[in-house]
């Protein structure tokens, strides 16, 4: 009962924001930031507000975050409103300008004077939107959409954009490709979500290492996998460990801390065994991975997307893609070759990765290669280029 009167309420509004979206008055010096569909202040979008509340040409503008658990902030003129609620829907309407990581759902309607930055949520591995190459009549695994029901729902969202980032000459050349837009929209300034890493201090690690309650004197290895397309019940996308982490205490943890991070579309939980007590710490899905970025030494992970921010640390990488040959045949297909192109060594056995974290076996050479390829703007001011761009008819 409770979901049909919810599904009803949530109607009704979408209904009555369609009829009076128009009538509400934009507000010049209003900006809207949206991230992961409200799942927090995180990413491109929180690199973005930070930097214009630091800015003192913005003092008088109105920051609106839309989120599924609203909070207070500290600064005066920033407040949130839940995502989804009708407040969220009249700050669309209202909003001169709206910040978002994700894709907006096809309700969503842009007025002419307003202005949509769409900052995207990382240089891609996995091919995307229109370069995913199924079958036409084929369903996407959860979504059950066939492959011009999902571009659809791309192109209805790549319309309203004003900007898009992409934060390499890579990017630039996929994004045309999987999103159908053109170059004049694409902003090229590197991640703003990035800067981060480059202009944070030592100060800022040891909080970060203290706030997870990282033991002094050990090295800290993160392990970010991603989701896979395939595997999924009806509330979002499950993910079956492949790492026996009682291995890599055994082989690992003299040196190291072991930080796991799922991705934030996995939505089941993973248990702490007491035996991994001191090793293992368990990380958030929905946490901000830039500072576990900080304080890691070295990073596993597979097909996701995180190894190109990391890399800019100049830190070593490993894959473990022990499902990489059914992963590369059934699922979506990779846009780089991932023999040649990798900052790092692809593992399909756990053992051989380990032995070689243990012993620091990396070729640095071949990361630098991949850095001067894939991160070629990332020097710490990505976020002043965007909104330089962004901002700059407003502020003349």
């Amino acid at each position: 009962m409770y979901r049909i009167l919810k599904k009803v309420i949530t109607f009704c509004v979408r209904l009555a924001y369609r009829i009076i979206y128009h009538l509400i008055p934009t507000q010049k010096h209003t900006v809207l930031f949206i991230a992961f569909h409200g799942r927090g202040c995180l990413d491109n979008p929180l690199a973005l507000y930070e930097y214009m509340d630091s800015q003192e040409r913005f003092a008088d503008y109105r920051f609106v975050w839309a989120l599924k658990e609203p909070r207070t902030f500290d600064s005066p003129r920033t407040r949130s409103v839940k995502y989804l609620s009708l407040s969220y829907f009249f700050w669309l309407a209202r909003s001169k300008y709206w910040i978002s990581n994700c894709k907006l759902p096809s309700y969503i309607l842009k007025k002419k004077d307003q202005v949509y930055l769409q900052t995207w949520h990382g240089t891609p591995l996995k091919r995307l939107a229109h370069d995913i190459q199924i079958s036409s009549d084929a369903k996407f695994y959860r979504s059950g959409l066939n492959a011009q029901e999902m571009q659809s729902t791309y192109d209805d969202d790549v319309k309203k954009y004003t900007y898009m980032i992409a934060p390499n000459s890579f990017c630039t050349r996929v994004f045309q490709s999987a999103f159908g837009i053109e170059k004049e929209r694409l902003i090229e300034t590197g991640y703003p979500r990035n800067d981060i890493l480059i202009n944070a201090d030592e100060q800022k690690k040891q909080e970060i290492r203290a706030r997870l309650g990282i033991p002094e004197g050990k090295k800290v290895l993160l392990y970010a996998p991603t989701w896979r397309d395939n595997s999924f019940v009806a509330a979002g996308y499950t993910f079956e460990l492949q790492a026996d982490f009682r291995k890599w205490k055994e082989m690992l943890a003299d040196e190291y801390v072991l930080l796991f991070k799922p991705h934030y579309l996995i939505i089941n939980k993973f248990s702490e065994t007491e035996e991994l007590n001191g090793f293992l710490y368990n990380v958030d899905a929905s946490s901000e991975i830039s500072d576990l970025y900080l304080i890691a030494d070295v990073l596993v992970t597979d097909y996701s997307s995180v190894f190109f921010d990391y890399a800019i640390l100049g830190r070593p990488i490993y894959f473990y893609m022990y499902d990489l040959d059914s992963y590369r045949e059934e699922l979506r297909g990779f846009y780089i070759d991932i023999y040649s192109d990798l900052p790092g060594d692809i593992y399909e056995d756990e053992e051989a990765m380990l032995k070689d974290i243990r012993e620091g076996n990396f070729d640095r050479e071949r990361l630098s290669q991949f850095n001067a390829r894939f991160n070629e703007h990332e020097d710490g001011h990505a976020s002043q280029r965007v909104i330089d761009i962004v901002f700059g008819e407003e502020r003349s």
